[in-house]
């Protein structure tokens, strides 16, 4: 059961999807190389909450309890600790991909499920650089975040079907549509 994700990248992505699980009820850690990337990313946060208010979609208390459930990082290895999902949301760069993958493989529990943001990298290939590939997934949120509905799963060839139904399951528990696609 999925209680704590994290979130790499705190830029347009990481932190449109940092904002919705943490508005629906989930604790996030947000991980960026940098205290600046993450100020400014929380900043858009905060901003887009606050359009939300404005629009009578959401109180001031909810808002303060969204940002109390995201936690910084600029460590990977200390934002990755005891979470049951990862989602990745860096640069699509797919050497870095390929790199963050590999260090989230020796970070992260056997059981902690993978998931990259990409639009345009296999997901099998970045799976094939950690020792479950069974447990990496693709999680394509469409941008913005906070608003467009849908959210495309893309197995890649040895995703399990657990894993597939586990993030089926949570796309949905966070007000998005998912359909899943083909890697």
């Amino acid at each position: 059961m999925i209680k704590k994700i994290a979130v790499i990248g705190a830029g347009t992505m990481g932190n449109g999807i940092a904002h919705v699980f943490a508005q629906h009820g989930y604790n996030v850690n947000l991980i960026d190389i940098s205290d600046a990337a993450l100020d400014k990313g929380l900043g858009t946060v905060s901003r887009n909450l606050d359009r939300m208010i404005a629009k009578g979609k959401l109180s001031e208390a909810e808002k303060e309890e969204t940002i109390a459930r995201i936690h910084r990082f600029t460590k990977l290895e200390e934002g990755v600790k005891e979470v049951q999902l990862v989602v990745e949301a860096a640069t699509e760069n797919i050497s870095l991909k390929l790199d963050i993958f590999k260090q989230l493989d020796m970070a992260c529990a056997a059981e902690t499920i993978l998931a990259t943001n990409t639009s345009s990298i296999s997901i099998t290939q970045i799976a094939a650089v950690t020792k479950h590939p069974e447990r990496v997934i693709g999680m394509h949120f469409m941008n913005p975040v906070p608003i467009m509905k849908l959210v495309e799963v893309i197995r890649g060839y040895n995703t399990s079907d657990q894993v597939l139904e586990t993030i089926m399951a949570l796309s949905t528990k966070v007000s998005k549509i998912p359909t899943e696609v083909n890697d």
